[in-house]
C-alpha cells in the first residue's frame, strides 16, 4: 500500500508550526477553507512529539468524520480525542498535551469573552496550542483579541479585553437603540497587531494551494403568497399580531421585529409561547420545480426545515454521510453547517435563506470547493419586496446586519423607533 503524503506546502507549514509549537507554545494557522488545515495541524502535533491531543470543533464536523479520516490517513503517534464546543466542560483536561482548536474565529466577541471562550481558556491552560481558522477576523480585527486571551503565552500582555483595547483600538462612539450612547471597539489598528502577532501566525491561501475555483452567485426572486406581506404590513405597524386560534406575534423591540420579519419573508413565524408555525411554502416549492439535480440548501431558522422537509419528502436528508452516498439532498442551518465539512458532491448550493452574519456569508458559500472543481454555482432565494436582499448586500460588504439598519431602511421616520 503506497504511503500517504502531505501536500508540499502542508509539509512545510506543519514544519514550521511545529517549531513556532516548540518555542512558543501557540501557533495559529490561518489558512483559507479547503486547503487542508486540519491535516496540516495533526501533522504539526506529531512533528512536535506529543502524547494525547484533544481536537475541539463543532458537532456536525465530528458527525462528517473529516476529522478521524484525516486522522487515519496520517496515522500519527499521538492518541487523539475530539469534543465538539459545547461539551468542552466535560472534559478532563490534564491528561492532553496540546488542545487544537478549531474555527477559532467563534471566540473572538468582545468586548466581553463568551461563555465558550471562558470554558476553552480554562482547558487550555498552559498546554500547546494550535489555532485554527479561515477567516480569524470576519468582521472586526479586534476579534482577536480573545483567540489568543485562552493561551496563557498570548503574545498580548494585557489580561483584559478593555485594557489591551487602550493599546490596539481607536475607541470611538455609536449610538443604540433610544439615543443611548457607547464605546465601539470595532476600530482596531491592524498594523499593530499584526506586528505584534506575526511570529505566531502562519497564513496559507487557495491561490497559493493552487485553487483556481470561482463562485458564482445567482439571486433569484420569488412572489411570495399575499398573507405573507400582508403579516409583515400589520406587524410593522402593530408590533403585534393576534390569530384566529390565539397565536400572538409578538415584535415589541426592534431585534424581535427584524427577526420576526425575516422568518415571515420565507414563509415561517416562531410564536410568543414557543411554538412555529409555516406560512408559506412558495420559496420551497420554487426551488424543487427549479431545481432536478442534486443540491445543497442551507436553512436559517429551525421551522424552515419542517417546511422544506414537508415539500421535499424523503427526498431530503440532514444527514452529511447519508447525502454523499445517496441521490438525495442535504438541508443545513447556515451556522451548523457553515464550517468544517465538505459538500462537493452537489451540484449546486442553495441559499433558502439568508443569515445576518458576515462570517456566516463567506465560510457557508465555500463548502462546495475543491482543488479540482473550477466553478461553483451558489444561488440564493429572495422574496420578492423581502428583507434577504437588504441583509447580502451588507455582509458581502463583510459587516453583519443589525435591527440599526432594519429600522432606517424600511420604518416610516415617524414610527421607526419601535418601544
Amino acid at each position: 500500500m503506497e504511503t500517504f503524503k502531505l501536500r508540499t506546502y502542508q509539509e512545510e507549514i506543519s514544519t514550521k508550526a511545529a517549531s513556532i509549537s516548540s518555542s512558543l507554545k501557540l501557533v495559529c494557522l490561518f489558512m483559507e477553507v479547503r486547503c487542508g488545515k486540519t491535516l496540516t495541524a495533526l501533522a504539526a502535533a506529531n512533528k512536535l512529539g506529543v502524547n494525547n491531543v484533544l481536537f475541539i470543533t463543532k458537532k456536525k464536523v465530528i458527525e462528517s468524520n473529516t476529522i478521524l479520516n484525516d486522522y487515519n490517513l496520517l496515522q500519527p503517534s499521538f492518541n487523539l480525542e475530539l469534543i465538539n464546543f459545547e461539551s468542552v466542560h466535560k472534559i478532563d483536561s490534564k491528561k492532553f498535551d496540546l488542545v487544537i482548536v478549531d474555527e477559532s474565529h467563534s471566540l473572538g466577541a468582545f468586548p466581553k469573552a463568551s461563555l465558550r471562550t471562558k470554558k476553552i481558556k480554562e482547558v487550555v491552560a498552559n498546554k500547546y496550542v494550535i489555532l485554527l481558522t479561515g477567516t480569524p477576523t470576519p468582521e472586526s480585527y479586534s476579534q482577536i483579541y480573545h483567540q489568543f486571551w485562552i493561551s496563557n503565552y498570548s503574545p498580548f500582555e494585557e489580561k483584559s479585553f478593555y485594557k489591551w483595547a487602550q493599546n490596539y483600538v481607536n475607541i470611538s462612539k455609536k449610538y443604540v437603540s433610544h439615543g443611548n450612547q457607547v464605546n465601539d471597539y470595532s476600530n482596531a489598528n491592524i498594523h499593530l497587531i499584526n506586528q505584534k502577532i506575526s511570529s505566531y501566525v502562519l497564513r496559507f491561501t487557495q491561490k497559493e494551494a493552487g485553487f483556481i475555483t470561482s463562485v458564482d452567485e445567482n439571486i433569484l426572486k420569488v412572489k411570495m403568497k399575499p398573507i405573507t406581506y400582508n403579516l409583515v404590513k400589520k406587524l410593522e405597524r402593530d408590533l403585534v399580531f393576534e390569530g384566529k386560534n390565539g397565536g400572538i406575534i409578538l415584535a415589541d423591540t426592534p431585534v424581535k421585529l427584524m427577526q420576526k420579519v425575516h422568518q415571515i419573508y420565507s414563509g415561517t413565524v416562531k410564536l410568543e409561547d414557543g411554538s412555529a408555525k409555516i406560512l408559506d411554502d412558495s420559496k420551497a416549492q420554487f426551488i424543487k420545480n427549479r431545481f432536478d439535480t442534486k443540491i445543497a440548501i442551507f436553512y436559517k431558522f429551525k421551522e424552515e426545515l419542517n417546511l422544506l422537509q414537508k415539500v421535499y419528502g424523503d427526498q431530503l436528508t440532514t444527514n452529511l454521510k447519508e447525502f454523499n452516498t445517496t441521490n438525495k439532498n442535504i438541508a443545513l442551518q447556515i451556522v451548523a453547517g457553515r464550517e468544517g465539512i465538505s459538500l462537493k458532491k452537489a451540484t449546486f448550493l442553495i441559499y433558502y435563506n439568508i443569515d445576518f452574519s458576515a462570517t456566516s456569508y463567506w465560510q457557508s458559500r465555500d463548502r462546495m470547493t475543491t482543488k479540482e472543481r473550477l466553478e461553483n454555482t451558489v444561488y440564493w432565494i429572495f422574496s420578492e419586496g423581502g428583507l434577504e436582499e437588504q441583509i447580502y448586500k451588507k455582509v458581502q460588504h463583510k459587516k453583519s446586519f443589525t435591527s440599526k439598519h432594519y429600522e432606517r431602511i424600511n420604518l416610516p421616520k415617524q414610527t421607526n423607533k419601535v418601544a
